[in-house]
């Protein structure tokens, strides 16, 4: 056991976060993104059951900074048909990224097949047991000073 870190942090996600570096980036996705179909980087699909995608983004931006030397921090999967207008799932997500980002650094959205094209070159999946559709976010590794 160790000390001073959220018990919900599985050994799984430990270790991706810890073999993480800058520049790197982890999808955490809902329950209905396709991650073992979608192979990754490192061919890690991380489960977090039991939290949703905003409960799972507050615990891997407990542990992981968020890029700030880049056009982008984050990026969310937008809703067909939507474009960059945020469902309610994007919404609450936001406000837990914008808490994280570094001065200067942004959250940006994409179309939902560039979303899939661009997911493979993830680090890792964190799928959580989110429900609401289009609950899928990229976070890029930054540094820690």
């Amino acid at each position: 056991m160790l000390k001073g870190i959220d018990p919900r942090v599985t050994p799984d996600l430990m270790d991706v976060l810890m073999r993480m570096g800058h520049g790197d980036e982890l999808a955490v996705v809902d329950s209905n993104y396709p991650a073992h179909a979608l192979p990754t980087r490192s061919n890690r699909v991380v489960e977090l059951p039991g939290l949703d995608v905003v409960q799972g983004l507050g615990l891997i931006l407990g542990l992981m900074p968020l890029d700030g030397f880049t056009d982008y921090g984050a990026l969310w999967m937008e809703r067909d048909g939507a474009g960059s207008n945020p469902d309610p799932v994007h919404r609450a997500a936001l406000e837990v990224i914008a808490a994280a980002l570094p001065e200067g650094a942004q959250a940006r959205s994409l179309e939902r097949q560039a979303f899939y094209a661009h997911a493979p070159g993830c680090f890792a999946v964190v799928r959580c047991t989110e429900n609401r559709p289009f609950g899928c976010f990229i976070l890029r590794m930054g540094v820690v000073f």
